[in-house]
Formats: C-alpha cells, structure tokens, sequence
C-alpha cells in the first residue's frame, strides 16, 4: 500500500524532485525483493547434513531439501534445527525491512518464499517452502501463523502424510486470514498457497494415486516431500 501511496505523491511534487523520488520508489521494493529472496534462498537443509556429516542431502530420499528428507538420514536434530531455520529466514526477511524500509515487509515475504522455491545458489531447484511460509506468516501476522500452525500439526498428525499437511496448511493460511479481517493479507497468503500447491503438483498426484509415503515409513522409499 506504500508503493501505491508514494506514487501518487510523486504527482504531486515538483519536476526536479521526480528523478530522485521515481529512482527511491523503485529501489527500495527492489532492494527488500532481493533482501527476501537472499536470505529465503539459504539452502540449510543441505548445509546442515552436509556439516552434520550425512553427505549430499539433494542426493538422499527424495533430494529435496526440507526438513522431512533430512529426517531421512536419521538425523532428528538436523532435521528439526532444518525445520526451524528454515522457518526464522523467513521471518527474518519480514523483519528485517520492516524495520529498515516499513510497508515494504511484504515484498520481502515474496522475496524469501521465492527464495526457498528457486535458489539460485542449487540450479533454482529448491524446497517446497512449507516451514518458509510459516515463518513469514509470523513476521506478518502471527495470529495467521497460528491457525496456519494448528492446521499443519492436526493433519500430521491424523494422516502422518507431510505433503497433504503441508498443502492443508498453506489452503488454510488465507481462509485464516480472511476470517480475522486481514483481508490484504489473504490475497498475499492465497497467492504462496497457489507456489506451494505448484510445488506439491507430483506429491498431489502420488496422493491421487495412493502412492505417496507416510512421515516414518523406511527411509529406502523415495519420494518428494513438503
């Protein structure tokens, strides 16, 4: 909403400060876009297994690089510090330009979920952004990250299925927005819901299928993951 508000006060101003105002408008949802995506695209799942000593996490389970493929390797620690830090970049993002450059926090949480998706640092093949979401959603809202949260956590547990928690929590987070009155943030919300479902496509289909594993099934099965 600042974006939109700064350019109409550009119309407003005299000519010789339109150069400098125009240059700063563009700038500075650049430079939060940016900031987002560079901490967003942080791959700590693979750093962690490969500093922890478990090898190439792209080249183990399903080669994503989530939290779920790092529970693969039999690391529990790396795959919860995985799940946490992969949450704290993203609220970082929101954090970060919101106390640096305000109203733009959520061009940073496009940033950083882009981030996560397409990395260019792994050949923009990334994670499938579910805990990135959630500590996005904190940084903006975090009343959202709760219901988003609780979703999450309930379908885990009832269906021990990762991808379907995972896609029922991101198809909650603008339903939950929405229903606590933050309307603006419910189409920001529905649009990561549409990147994480995209991400999700062959999970859904193995879903269809009846193929897709189970979080705690053996590790030799090999399958893509939230």
């Amino acid at each position: 909403m600042q974006i939109v508000a700064a350019l109409f006060q550009a119309d407003s101003l005299p000519a010789s400060g339109g150069v400098h105002l125009s240059a700063e408008i563009i700038a500075v949802p650049l430079l939060s876009l940016l900031l987002g995506y560079l901490l967003g695209s942080i791959p700590f799942g693979v750093l962690l297994t490969r500093a922890g000593g478990a090898g190439d996490l792209r080249s183990i389970g399903s080669g994503n690089i989530g939290a779920t493929n790092v529970l693969r390797t039999g690391r529990k620690g790396l795959a919860a510090l995985t799940l946490l830090l992969d949450m704290l970049k993203g609220t970082a993002a929101v954090l970060i330009v919101r106390a640096v450059w305000p109203g733009f926090e959520e061009v940073a949480a496009i940033g950083a979920l882009l981030g996560h998706l397409w990395p260019v640092w792994l050949g923009f093949r990334g994670g499938k952004g579910v805990a990135t979401l959630l500590g996005i959603m904190i940084g903006l809202y975090w009343p959202s990250a709760l219901v988003y949260a609780a979703v999450w956590i309930v379908m885990l547990a009832l269906t021990r299925y990762s991808s379907l928690s995972g896609m029922a929590a991101a198809l909650a987070a603008p339903i939950g927005a929405a229903v606590l009155g933050r309307f603006d943030l419910a189409l920001l919300y529905l649009g990561f819901t549409l990147l994480v479902f995209f991400k999700h496509r062959e999970n859904l289909g193995r879903l269809i299928e009846g193929t897709e594993p189970r979080v705690g099934r053996a590790k030799a099965e090999r399958a893509t993951d939230a």
